[in-house]
C-alpha cells in the first residue's frame, strides 16, 4: 500500500512538471511593464531569428502590433527538457556537437542573466531555443557572452558595435553570405532637419528619427551576415530604440564627426562626397559590390495611404534590378504576414541627388506616410521597424 501511494505521488509530480514521457514544453514567463515582443524576446536571447518571433506570436496567439499586457503568461519559444544526465546529444537524440555546444552555452547565458536560478546539470533541465532544432539557419557560432567589435564607419567609441546601444550591442553571427560586399546606410535628413514631422497627443515625432532607427537594424542584420557596412548619419546618444514615440534630437552627425549643414544641397553633398570617397577606397581594394541605401519616411496628406516604395536612378539597371527584388520580398511578406491585404508598393524612377550622384548602386525607400494614422502603425511599434529591417536584409541577402 506504501509502495502503491509513493508511485502513484511520483506520477502526478512527474505529471505537473512536464517529465511523466519526458516531453518538452514551452517555457512561460510573465510580461514587465513596458515589454514588447522584441524586448522580452531580447531579455531572453530569441529575438535574433525571425521563426522565434513567428513562433511567439504561434503560440501565444498574436499579432506582430499587438501589445503585451503587465502581468500575463506568454509563452515563449524556449523548450523545457528533462535533461537525462548525460549529455546535451543524447538528451535530445541529435549527433551535432556544435549545435550541442550552443545550447550549452545558451543556457549559461541565462543562468549569467538571472533567468534561470540553477544550471542544467544540478537541475536536470535543460533550455533549448526554439531556432536551434526548428529554424533552416541557426547561427554557426555559440552565442557570444560578449559584445565584439565591428568596424562601423566613424561610429562613436572607436567604431564599436556600441553604436547600436546597450541593448542591442552584441551581434551573432548568421553566415557569410555578404562578405565582401560593402553597404552604406543613410537615414534621410538629420542634424538641424528633422524631415517630416506630425504631432501626436501633442508629442513630436520626426522623420529621421525613425528613419535611423530602422537603419540601425538593418546595418546591425547586415553585419550579422558578414557584411562591410557604414552608417552614414550617426547619433552617438541614439541606439536602437524600442519605444513607440522616439524624443527628436538635433546632434546627428555624418560619419559620426561631421557637422551637418541646414543647407539642403549642401548636406546631401556632404554625405554623397563621403560615401564616394568610400567608394573609391574600397573599389582600389578590390570590392565588387557596393550598395547605398537611403531611408525616408514621406509626408503626404493625413488621409493618404501608403506602403513601402523604392526609387531608383534612370540610369542604374543594377538599382532597378535591386529596388524590384525588394518589391518583391515585401510582395511575399504582405501575402504571407497580411492575407487579403493587397501590396500596392511601387517602384520608379527619380532624378534625385541622393539617386544620381552616388558612385554605389542606389536605393531610396519610402517606409510610410507620417501623417496618416494607419501609416504610422508601420513605423511606431519597434516590432514593426524591425520587421522592415528584416525584410529589407532579406532582399539584400537574395
Amino acid at each position: 500500500m506504501k509502495g502503491s501511494y509513493f508511485g502513484l505521488f511520483l506520477t502526478l509530480m512527474t505529471s505537473a512538471t512536464g517529465w511523466a514521457a519526458e516531453e518538452p514544453y514551452f517555457y512561460s514567463c510573465e510580461a514587465k511593464a513596458g515589454d514588447g515582443i522584441t524586448i522580452i524576446l531580447n531579455r531572453y536571447q530569441l529575438h535574433e531569428y525571425e521563426c522565434n518571433f513567428e513562433k511567439f506570436l504561434e503560440l501565444n496567439k498574436l499579432k506582430r502590433t499587438d501589445p503585451l499586457l503587465v502581468g500575463k503568461k506568454y509563452q515563449l519559444p524556449v523548450l523545457i527538457y528533462h535533461y537525462n544526465g548525460k549529455s546535451i546529444r543524447s538528451t535530445l537524440a541529435i549527433n551535432d556537437m556544435e549545435t550541442a555546444l550552443r545550447i550549452a552555452d545558451y543556457n549559461q547565458v541565462i543562468l549569467n542573466k538571472n533567468l534561470r536560478k540553477s544550471d542544467y546539470k544540478s537541475s536536470g533541465i535543460l533550455w533549448v531555443p526554439y531556432h536551434e532544432l526548428n529554424c533552416p539557419d541557426p547561427t554557426t557560432k555559440p552565442l557570444a557572452m560578449e559584445a565584439k567589435p565591428v568596424k562601423v564607419s566613424g561610429a562613436a567609441n572607436g567604431g564599436l558595435t556600441s553604436i547600436f546601444g546597450s541593448e542591442y550591442g552584441n551581434l551573432q553571427k548568421k553566415s557569410d553570405k555578404l562578405r565582401g560586399k560593402v553597404f552604406y546606410i543613410s537615414s534621410g535628413h538629420g542634424g538641424p532637419d528633422p524631415g517630416a514631422i506630425t504631432k501626436i497627443n501633442n508629442r513630436t515625432i520626426c522623420e529621421d528619427e525613425y528613419a535611423y532607427d530602422v537603419s540601425l537594424r538593418l546595418a546591425r542584420n547586415l553585419m550579422e551576415y558578414g557584411a562591410t557596412v557604414h552608417i552614414v548619419v550617426q547619433d552617438g546618444s541614439d541606439g536602437i530604440r524600442n519605444d513607440d514615440i522616439l524624443t527628436c534630437d538635433n546632434d546627428e552627425k555624418t560619419m559620426g564627426t561631421l557637422t551637418i549643414p541646414i543647407n539642403q544641397l549642401a548636406r546631401l553633398k556632404q554625405r554623397t562626397d563621403a560615401v564616394n570617397d568610400l567608394f573609391v577606397q574600397h573599389r582600389k581594394e578590390g570590392v565588387k559590390e557596393q550598395t547605398l541605401i537611403c531611408i525616408h519616411v514621406d509626408s503626404r496628406s493625413e488621409g493618404e495611404r501608403q506602403d513601402v516604395f523604392f526609387y531608383h536612378c534612370e540610369s542604374s539597371t543594377a538599382g532597378k534590378k535591386l529596388a524590384l527584388s525588394m518589391q518583391q520580398i515585401f510582395q511575399e511578406k504582405y501575402a504571407r504576414y497580411r492575407p487579403g491585404a493587397q501590396y500596392k508598393g511601387s517602384v520608379s524612377c527619380r532624378n534625385l541627388y541622393e539617386l544620381r550622384v552616388p558612385l554605389p548602386t542606389t536605393l531610396y525607400i519610402e517606409l510610410a506616410n507620417i501623417k496618416n494614422e494607419a501609416d504610422r502603425k508601420r513605423i511606431l511599434p519597434s516590432t514593426n521597424r524591425q520587421a522592415l529591417a528584416n525584410w529589407l536584409c532579406e532582399g539584400l541577402v537574395k
